[in-house]
C-alpha cells in the first residue's frame, strides 16, 4: 500500500511539474513581442543611411478588420453556424494542443446548397499581395490561413478564369460601396486564350459570389493561431450557399527574426488531394459549378450536398 501511494504522489508530482513546465513557457505572442523590441533597439543603435528603412516589420500595426467597406460587409455577414464565443480554450493549454482543439471542433467545409452551370464569379473582397514583412507579423494579416490558401486577387483571376473554369470574374473596387445594385465600379477580367483582358463596368453580372473574413477571439492570436472564413453567397439576396473555416499556427520558425512565417504555418483543414494552394479554387468549383463543366440550366440550385 505505501509503496502504490508513493507512486501516485511521484506522478501526481510530475504532472504539476510538467503543468508549471508549460505555464512559465512563453507563448508565440510573447515571443513575438520579445522579438519586435529587439529589432526596434538593433535599429536604433545603427546610423542608418540616407531613405533607409529599417525593422520594416517592427513598423506593421495589427490588421482592422473593419478599415474598409468591403471588410464591414463581410463581418456583416450572418452565417448558419457561427463559431462559439467559447472557443474551449483552457488555462494552460499549448499551442499545439489549442490547435488541434480547433482544428478538430471547428474546423471544415460547411455545404448548405450548390449551384450549376455558373458563368462567372463576383470577389466582393479581394485580398491584396501580402509582402515578406506581413507574411513575418504575428497581427498584420487578418486572415493568412485564406492568403495560404487563395493568395492574392491576381493568382485567383489566373486560376478562376480557365478552359475547366469561369468565363469572367468580377472584382469589387476598393473604396467603393457594395449594393444589392451594384451601384458602383467593378473590374471585370475575361480570358481571351492568351491573357486575361481587364475592363472596369458599373454593372456586375456575377450573380455567385465569395468573400472572406478573419476570425477574431481572445487567446488565438497569442498562441499563434489564427481563424479564417470563406463565405461563398448570392451577390443580389446575400443567401449563405458554403463556409469553410480554417485555422493556421505559427510561431515556432526558427530561422526568422519573428518565429512568424505564415507560408510555412500548420494548417488545417489542409484541402482537397491535400494541395492547400489550390484548396479555395476546388471548393468554388463545387459549389458552383462552371457552366464549362455543367450540362444543367443556368444557375440552377442544387439541395445541400
Amino acid at each position: 500500500m505505501r509503496q502504490q501511494m508513493l507512486c501516485a504522489m511521484v506522478v501526481l508530482c510530475g504532472h504539476m511539474f510538467l503543468n508549471a513546465v508549460v505555464a512559465m513557457a512563453d507563448t508565440p505572442g510573447e515571443r513575438f513581442r520579445k522579438a519586435i523590441k529587439e529589432i526596434e533597439a538593433a535599429c536604433a543603435k545603427r546610423k542608418l543611411d540616407p531613405n533607409e528603412v529599417c525593422g520594416e516589420v517592427a513598423r506593421l500595426k495589427p490588421a482592422d478588420p473593419l478599415a474598409t467597406e468591403e471588410g464591414r460587409f463581410a463581418h456583416s455577414i450572418k452565417i448558419p453556424n457561427p463559431v462559439p464565443d467559447d472557443s474551449g480554450y483552457k488555462p494552460g493549454m499549448t499551442s499545439e494542443e489549442y490547435f488541434a482543439h480547433l482544428c478538430k471542433t471547428e474546423a471544415g467545409e460547411f455545404i448548405y446548397k450548390t449551384v450549376d452551370n455558373v458563368e462567372g464569379l463576383y470577389m466582393m473582397r479581394p485580398r491584396k499581395e501580402a509582402t515578406d514583412e506581413e507574411l513575418s507579423h504575428l497581427y498584420a494579416l487578418e486572415d493568412p490561413y485564406g492568403y495560404v490558401t487563395e493568395g492574392s486577387a491576381e493568382g485567383a483571376r489566373e486560376l478562376l478564369v480557365r478552359r475547366d473554369g469561369y468565363a469572367f470574374v468580377e472584382e469589387q473596387l476598393p473604396g467603393h460601396t457594395i449594393s444589392p445594385a451594384y451601384r458602383h465600379y467593378v473590374a471585370r477580367y475575361a480570358d481571351n486564350k492568351k491573357t486575361l483582358i481587364g475592363e472596369v463596368t458599373t454593372v456586375a453580372e456575377g450573380r455567385y459570389g465569395y468573400v472572406w473574413r478573419g476570425i477574431v477571439r481572445p487567446h488565438d492570436r497569442e498562441l499563434g493561431i489564427v481563424g479564417g472564413e470563406l463565405i461563398i453567397l448570392g451577390t443580389h439576396s446575400h443567401e449563405v450557399l458554403a463556409v469553410r473555416r480554417g485555422f493556421i499556427r505559427s510561431g515556432d520558425v526558427r530561422n526568422n527574426s519573428t518565429g512568424v512565417w505564415w507560408l510555412g504555418g500548420h494548417a488545417c483543414p489542409k484541402g482537397r488531394k491535400g494541395r492547400t494552394d489550390f484548396y479555395t479554387f476546388d471548393l468554388l468549383r463545387e459549389v458552383l459549378t462552371p457552366a464549362s463543366s455543367s450540362a444543367v440550366g443556368e444557375g440552377t440550385p442544387n439541395a445541400a450536398k
